[in-house]
């Protein structure tokens, strides 16, 4: 096999080239990164359930449909996207051409995670593709069914001069980020990142960092439980809990927690059955150190439902936990399982108070029958992505950004944004030949009237009148 550098050479002599900078070639790309979805659907869905144990239908809606809408999406409005945007000038450029060329970086190193294995590695792709890079293409090794399918299955549907597939584990990675890029995107960890981050930062290498964190979720009083509780469920244990968007854990009063407490078990029983590792819908933890992880979580607080283990089938039921404290295990790291602690605090000022206290979420909840309140948790608070009333179903648009800030990440994709992210923007300025004499208003020797016009044409002036009382 070549080494990592051969790879890469041989991409970025492809990139230089100009190969993959015509609209033709992305649209190509894209069309047979469809083929690969289509033709390899069930193998793929089959690899999901031995990694994960996830039905068909969450493999359906949460990989390989969005997968084909980012497809789709690109498709239908990449001409747009490559155009150049034209800008506003001053004076002094009238005549001239201005405007922001959308340049690939060239060669992007994409580093996907373990839990969405199809989703996570492919929609950062579609947006490489889309913006004109060439790919070197790292799927977790956690999820190795899912892995093989990536390695194996997809790299004779794409160009194998300007895309590549890279397998291996965390030596294999490192070698990688040790050559110098044109272009990082990373999903995982914080802790992670930051490793990621420093490596990017040796060759001054831009990057974008997925990363995660604790999402809270707050409930208010007089909420519509049924309702609620179900939304709930199904964003904190689908794909059994092993989504960075879903909601960490939940903070509400303490007559709204007895309340909602009950109706949290009755949608578990009503969505996984009362023996829930017998239901088809309900996942597994991708592997034994993650289940040892989650398992001694469990000690936080009190259990009131679930708490139920198999080691054998790495199972842990959805768990719900009450008399949970700040200090306690399973508050001190993103959960990443089928577990959802609930927090009591006085009302939604306090909760605003703690969220603020800790670090800046991938995502945050708010369910309230009252607009003002969910509004208010807006206003007062900062995460990647914010959902009222619901539980991850901002991620469903592809006309939303998708990303971080600060410890859950930096940057942001899906649609447009994917576009945007692996592009270089570009600011042109095409002058005309001549008319020098316009130019000699900033020629020396410097004058005092000429300065004055140059000012003038140059100068972008306030409009209107603002007074601030």
């Amino acid at each position: 096999m070549s080494s990592y550098k051969e790879i890469l050479d041989c991409l970025r002599t492809s990139f230089l080239s100009g190969k993959t900078r015509s609209e033709q070639f992305r649209i190509s790309q894209l069309e047979a990164l469809e083929r690969f979805l289509e033709e390899n659907k069930n193998t793929i869905i089959e690899a999901l359930a031995k990694d994960l144990h996830k039905s068909t239908f969450e493999s359906e809606v949460s990989e390989l449909s969005m997968v084909r809408t980012e497809i789709n999406f690109a498709i239908n409005n990449l001409r747009s996207w490559m155009k150049d945007e034209y800008v506003d000038k001053n004076l002094a450029t009238k005549l001239d051409s201005a405007f922001v060329r959308k340049d690939p970086y060239g060669v992007a190193l994409i580093i996907a995670p373990w839990n969405y294995p199809i989703h996570l590695t492919l929609i950062p792709l579609i947006g490489a593709i889309s913006a004109g890079n060439c790919v070197i293409l790292k799927p977790s090794e956690i999820s190795a069914n899912s892995e093989k399918v990536i390695a194996e299955l997809l790299p004779p549907y794409l160009d194998k001069d300007c895309f590549a597939v890279v397998s291996g584990g965390v030596p294999e990675t490192t070698q990688l980020l040790e050559l110098k890029f044109d272009y990082i995107f990373f999903t995982g960890s914080p802790n992670v990142g930051k490793i990621i981050m420093a490596a990017a930062a040796k060759h001054l290498t831009p990057l974008t960092l997925e990363l995660g964190g604790k999402n809270p979720c707050f409930v208010d009083k007089g909420v519509n439980l049924s309702n609620t509780a179900n939304r709930i469920v199904w964003s904190r244990f689908f794909n059994a809990g092993q989504t960075c968007v879903a909601p960490d854990y939940i903070l509400c009063d303490t007559e709204t927690r007895d309340q909602l407490v009950p109706a949290l078990r009755d949608s578990v029983e009503k969505f996984f059955g009362k023996e829930p590792q017998k239901s088809p819908d309900f996942g597994r933890i991708v592997n034994d150190k993650n289940f040892q992880r989650l398992k001694a979580m469990l000690g936080s607080g009190k259990v009131v439902v679930g708490g139920e283990t198999d080691e054998n089938d790495k199972y842990i039921a959805p768990t719900v936990l009450v008399d949970v404290k700040e200090t306690d295990p399973v508050m001190q790291e993103e959960i990443f399982g089928p577990i959802l602690p609930v927090l009591t605090v006085e009302n939604v000022e306090k909760a605003v108070e703690f969220i603020n206290q800790h670090e800046r979420p991938l995502a945050l909840y708010a369910f309230s029958p009252d607009n003002k309140v969910v509004n208010h948790v807006l206003d007062r608070t900062s995460s990647g992505g914010f959902c009222g009333n619901d539980g991850m179903m901002h991620m469903t648009l592809i006309s939303l950004p998708f990303g971080g800030i600060g410890n859950s990440g930096m940057g942001m994709y899906h649609g447009k944004y994917s576009f945007d992210t692996f592009s270089h923007f570009r600011a042109c300025l095409l002058r005309n030949t001549g008319l020098e004499s316009l130019n000699t208003l900033r020629y020396p020797p410097y004058s005092e009237r000429n300065l004055g016009l140059l000012l003038q044409a140059i100068e972008t002036k306030r409009r209107g009148f603002c007074s601030i009382q």
